[in-house]
């Protein structure tokens, strides 16, 4: 019996570079749209409540040229950037022993379920009262909305931990700090990774509050201040400002995770 060669025709494959293209010709495209839906409404709206995004622009050169929006920019990143990270150094090691230690979580658990569900700005009055209108009233509330986040991500990272790994450790010999550090800490990343990032942008949400009632620079103050001399087009500016900074730090964070992502196998 003969046999007949079958021969199916695949469809060309598109090249990497296309294919790794489309996703910003895809965000080209939305952002494009939103400009131009804004503009249409910005047609039949009162200026002052929606100004068209020639205006906000306008208003936006003026501030970088001038050099306030770097130094807005500059104090809201550094107060996050603070409390970010004192709120995460004092949230990893200790959910990493709480996790561990049955005791400890126990003990702790009431005044963390109980605080977890206070937002930071309802501390807002009792930071100044306490530590004054300077930084240390805003990096402090961006510690409190830091840890919880950080610290439940490292409790829930170390309980996820396969049992059997860890007795398999105890079998071979490992101390308790072996285990913690061969064993418990590499399962544990991917959570912390995934709280530190959840983490900031609280941090960013909670500094704005701050801003907006006691500070006298950072992109809150130059909102609630442009508020008062009716400047809507900078109002925009400083909320646009603050989503460039938000979506930047995002970026520069996974960047600098990337070998986690890869080793992980995360997916932000």
């Amino acid at each position: 019996m003969a046999i007949t060669e079958v021969h199916v025709a695949h469809p060309p494959a598109e090249s990497k570079g296309k294919l790794k293209g489309r996703p910003w010709i895809t965000y080209t495209a939305v952002v494009a749209a939103a400009l131009v839906l804004w503009h249409l409404l910005s047609l039949v709206v009162n200026p002052l409540f929606l100004p068209s995004p020639l205006r906000v622009g306008a208003a936006t050169a003026e501030l970088i040229s001038s050099g306030e929006m770097l130094q807005h920019v500059s104090a809201s990143y550094g107060r996050v950037l603070s409390g970010w990270i004192i709120g995460a150094a004092f949230a990893i090691p200790l959910g990493l022993l709480a996790g561990r230690v049955t005791l400890l979580r126990v003990a702790l658990e009431p005044f963390l379920n109980f605080f977890r569900f206070i937002p930071p700005i309802a501390f807002l009055s009792l930071a100044l009262i306490w530590l004054g209108i300077g930084e240390t009233s805003k990096v402090a509330l961006i510690v409190y909305a830091s840890f919880f986040i950080v610290f439940l991500s490292a409790v829930a990272g170390v309980q996820g931990v396969d049992k059997e790994k860890i007795h398999a450790a105890q079998c071979l010999g490992a101390s308790r700090r072996q285990v913690i550090t061969t064993v418990v800490m590499p399962a544990a990343v991917p959570e912390i990774v995934t709280g530190l990032r959840t983490a900031m942008g609280i941090a960013f949400m909670t500094v704005v509050a701050a801003e907006l009632v006691a500070a006298e620079s950072g992109i809150g103050f130059l909102i609630y201040n442009s508020r008062l001399f009716a400047r809507t087009d900078i109002v925009f500016a400083g909320i646009l400002a603050l989503g460039v900074m938000g979506l930047t730090a995002d970026i520069l964070f996974r960047q600098l995770t990337r070998p986690i992502h890869y080793r992980y196998a995360l997916r932000f």
